[in-house]
């Protein structure tokens, strides 16, 4: 396990965002990035979660809503990572991972794209 502190990892999942092609990223909408240190009680090893309604789900009732959210969990990331790089790298399929489930994409076919 690699210690990260908190500003640094936000700037991890900040570059991470970033580094979405801009077709990609002009596409996401209504939707925010957090990151907190502990993934919820049930599922303590969780990396990221979805929190929303994806694209593929909203219809013309779909309005006035909170923002989506995707949430980055750090310390559960940090407990399967040794270096820094191994955290540049899954804060990025994480995020990835989550901004898929933005766009209504699955956890089968995210497995199948590589972003398990």
């Amino acid at each position: 396990m690699i210690d990260v502190d908190e500003d640094r990892f936000v700037e991890l999942a900040e570059a991470a965002l970033a580094s979405l092609p801009p077709a990609l990223a002009q596409l996401l909408d209504n939707v925010v990035l957090f990151v907190e240190d502990e993934a919820p009680a049930e599922e303590p090893d969780l990396l990221g979660l979805y929190d929303g309604v994806a694209l593929t789900e909203r219809d013309t009732t779909y309005g006035g809503v909170l923002p989506d959210r995707i949430m980055i969990f750090r310390n559960p990331t940090l407990a399967i990572c040794e270096t820094e790089q191994d955290v540049v790298d899954e804060v990025r399929i994480t995020v990835v991972h989550e901004i898929a489930h933005h766009f209504g994409i699955d956890d089968d076919r995210l497995h199948e794209l590589g972003y398990a």
